[in-house]
């Protein structure tokens, strides 16, 4: 079994928005030789989320946000009195920091329709980082 940890760093645009990040995750599976094994995917940050969802139409990025939005919404939590976050904080809860993807064949192993996007709730920020633990054969 091998281990391989390492660290994508990537920017946002937006106060709220979903950027797809698969490509990085799946180089990193290739650079790394596992076979087959588990890709762990973790996002550093208390309004930062991890999501699979469809990939092919980028209104589903959208749909997202405004669902969010509308099931938390902005500046009516106690925590707004501190630094206005506060729906930001428990959109990121609700969705949570990490997804695990099955490797197979050297690849990800996610469907036709699916990848992997990093839920910014609180940008736009220059650096967010997920973390990557790779494990495998």
């Amino acid at each position: 079994m091998n281990l391989f940890t390492d660290t994508i760093t990537l920017s946002t645009s937006s106060e709220r928005e979903l950027v797809d990040f698969t490509r990085e995750a799946q180089r990193l599976v290739r650079a790394c030789g596992v076979q087959e094994g588990l890709c762990a995917l973790y996002a550093h940050g208390a309004t930062a989320a991890l999501m699979i969802q469809e990939n092919d139409d980028p209104n589903i990025r959208k749909d997202v946000v405004s669902c969010l939005d509308k099931l938390v919404p902005k500046g009516v939590w106690l925590h707004d009195r501190i630094d206005g976050n506060g729906a930001s904080h428990i959109q990121a809860g609700i969705i949570g920091p990490s997804e695990s993807i099955p490797i197979r064949g050297g690849k990800l192993d996610l469907s036709t329709w699916q990848n992997v996007f990093f839920c910014e709730l609180d940008g736009p920020r220059r650096k967010r980082t997920v973390a990557v633990t790779i494990l495998g054969t």
